[in-house]
């Protein structure tokens, strides 16, 4: 839903066809696009006309979905996280290396616009070396519809597999370096949602820099205040958002009335956000460098430097999530740069959430192996 508006806007796709159980969804499809609506991603996976196939399906159907359409020689456009376990992820990049497939893993804040700004400024080597990365993000995550899977972290429920992947991202393409280890502890707080609901993580990359990363989706403090009031998607908060999802959940009595919930707000049934004014972005994050520190904000990024400060813009496109198409484009048709988020890094971010589980649960540090 949330991509739903760059694809009906960017010029770099065309939409031919979808797959979805619900009727509703498939109807909407064909209503909006004229396309064909398939029952099945096996019967996706035989339309002729489809080159690419973005699987934003749940965690845990990635592979048998990536499998089946790789196979058919689409291309592939996963949904971060690209996948639940270490196996399934190494399966989703084999199969596609197998077919000869393009992949890309995302949406993910990784391509959101003042990321990429600042990762072209650090680049261009105006500033040194990066020596190290702060992000954090307290959110209301945990405390939004949930379907039962989505609250059991063996299914890839909790803030690791949906929330620290986006971070990571950033984290990966800011740091511009190999990550070689990870020590974290994590909070399961609330009897009622058993999952992990925040994580605190020291990530250490070759070369000597490193970077903190902390979340919280416990739905208390919003650091957006500290993003001028900037929701995630770019809009405004608006004056009733605070404690919003938790008197929304305070409502609901059962666990199926909570699916139902979620259900009710996939595609055929709500409409998607409208454009929003401001980039989107994932909470405050500020890079260390030589010669300058430079933070995140919604319309760009600060560089704070040796004797002076100002703001390098990066506006939102009029399709939000034109990076992550024009980076499809790219793969497809060879023309561009090639993404950082292709081929084996969706593998390599999914890593570093499983060292965070590993590293809380054993108290130790977790040495890395695919980045």
């Amino acid at each position: 839903m949330l991509t739903l508006p760059s694809l009906r806007v960017d010029p770099h796709v065309r939409l031919v066809a979808c797959a979805a159980p619900r009727a509703e969804s498939r109807a909407a499809f064909e209503a909006e696009f004229g396309g064909r609506g398939h029952a099945t991603v096996a019967d996706l996976a035989d339309d002729p006309e489809v080159e690419a196939v973005y699987i934003a399906t749940p965690h845990q159907m990635h592979r048998e979905h990536a499998e089946i359409l790789a196979a058919r020689g689409k291309h592939l456009l996963i949904e971060k996280p690209l996948a639940v376990s270490m196996e399934d992820a190494n399966a989703i990049v084999a199969a596609a290396r197998r077919a000869g497939v393009q992949l890309l893993t995302g949406p993910s804040h990784s391509f959101d616009q003042p990321v990429l700004k600042a990762a072209e400024l650090i680049a261009s080597g105006a500033y040194g070396k990066v020596r190290m990365l702060h992000a954090f993000n307290y959110t209301d995550f945990l405390y939004r519809p949930r379907r039962p899977e989505e609250l059991d972290t063996a299914q890839g429920g909790g803030v690791l597999f949906s929330q620290a992947v986006h971070q990571v991202d950033v984290m990966r393409l800011l740091m511009g370096a190999r990550a070689t280890h990870v020590m974290a502890m994590t909070g399961a707080w609330d009897r009622t949602r058993p999952t992990e609901g925040a994580y605190s993580a020291l990530v250490g990359f070759e070369g000597g820099g490193f970077a903190t990363l902390t979340y919280s989706g416990y739905a208390h403090f919003d650091s957006d205040v500290l993003m001028g009031d900037v929701g995630e998607l770019g809009h405004p908060k608006a004056a009733d958002a605070y404690g919003k999802a938790r008197r929304a959940l305070a409502t609901v009595r059962t666990p199926e009335e909570e699916a139902r919930l979620k259900s009710g707000r996939t595609y055929g049934a709500v409409e998607a956000p409208p454009p929003a004014p401001h980039a989107e972005h994932f909470g405050p994050v500020t890079i260390s460098c030589d010669d300058a520190d430079l933070r995140l904000v919604a319309d760009g990024v600060e560089i704070w430097g040796n004797v002076e400060r100002g703001l390098v813009p990066a506006p939102p496109a009029p399709a939000p999530r034109a990076p992550v198409l024009a980076g499809l484009h790219a793969l497809l048709r060879g023309r561009g740069a090639r993404p950082a988020q292709s081929d084996g890094w969706g593998r390599a971010s999914l890593e570093i959430c499983h060292a965070i589980l590993h590293s809380a649960e054993t108290g130790g540090r977790v040495t890395l192996h695919h980045q």
